[in-house]
């Protein structure tokens, strides 16, 4: 009997390159999911009156967003990069439309976040009147940007070569999206008390099942590429973040509604599930990269599907 063959490349080298990035542009993805669901949330606790909930998100989605813009201009090496990537638009561009985002939204998260900060001598004055005054619209500012914040990071993976990504560029801005509310009510659990907590552990949880059900399509997708997500590193990362994340969501729609412990418990199980779902996708792209049967299988099958139809 002849053994299965083997895919292999040229001289054992790869069909595709594998990503540079390191672990910076994992969790740069997670602390901008983080802070765009933080903002959103933060813009509804003050238009519903609770201050420990719009304060505690305003200054940690601010936060998160300094974090995340260190991981990115890091990553680039220079910082400079990132000012010259804002001297052009281009709708073509993920990264260009990502910038120009990550741009109009951090104004008002930053300037939200600065009204908290101000010391109370300074309310009675006009700077600190001005201040407080501009702190809503900057909010609301900030949350209207957040859905584009939490997807545009999905959609540049998409547009890659890596298979993992590109087979799935419909379900990952899902995912995404819904890992960036969990995070987002996770983090909302965490800084306010359970009275003012109500909305945190609603998007928390829908973030969650949003989150679980868009990864679902993915791994139940026909072809290679969904092996990719559920075997090796990245298999491992994603079932931890499916526990965590479910569990969460679990909690936040029962003992976190009585128990302060219960309800840091929950948001901590929503945020570290988010940060392995990011960890996760990237292992599953760089994994897919690496295998050349994750480029010759697909392209073998369009050819066959492409010749049956002729022959038809």
């Amino acid at each position: 009997m002849v053994p299965p063959a083997q895919f292999r490349s040229y001289y054992g080298r790869p069909v595709l390159k594998p990503p540079v990035w390191e672990w910076r542009i994992p969790a740069y993805f997670f602390t901008g999911g983080l802070s765009a669901g933080a903002a959103l949330l933060a813009a509804g606790a003050d238009l519903t009156g609770r201050r420990a909930l719009c304060r505690g998100c305003r200054l940690g989605g601010f936060g998160a967003l300094a974090v995340s813009s260190y991981l990115l201009i890091a990553d680039l090496g220079r910082p400079e990069r990132f000012h010259h990537m804002l001297r052009v638009a281009k709708p073509s561009s993920p990264m260009s439309v990502g910038t120009w985002i990550l741009a109009a939204y951090g104004p008002g998260s930053g300037l939200a976040a600065g009204a908290e900060l101000l010391p109370p001598a300074l309310h009675a004055t006009l700077p600190g009147r001005l201040a407080r005054a501009a702190a809503r619209p900057a909010g609301l500012s900030a949350a209207l940007f957040a859905p584009g914040v939490a997807s545009y990071t999905a959609v540049l993976l998409t547009q890659t070569a890596a298979p993992a990504w590109h087979e799935v560029r419909r379900e990952l801005p899902f995912v995404f999206t819904g890992s960036a509310a969990a995070s987002g009510g996770g983090l909302g659990m965490l800084v306010a008390p359970v009275a003012e907590a109500g909305p945190a552990r609603r998007l928390g949880a829908a973030g969650a099942v949003a989150e679980l059900l868009a990864s679902r399509l993915i791994e139940r997708r026909p072809g290679l590429v969904t092996t990719a997500y559920t075997t090796g590193r990245a298999g491992r990362l994603r079932r931890a973040a499916e526990l965590l994340t479910l569990g969460g969501a679990a909690a936040a729609l029962t003992v976190a509604r009585r128990s302060r412990p219960a309800a840091a418990a929950a948001g901590l199980a929503l945020l570290t599930g988010s940060v392995l779902q990011r960890f996760g996708v990237f292992a599953a792209g760089v994994a897919s990269t690496e295998d050349p049967a994750y480029v010759v299988v697909p392209q073998r099958e369009r050819l066959e599907a492409k010749k049956a139809e002729e022959r038809a």
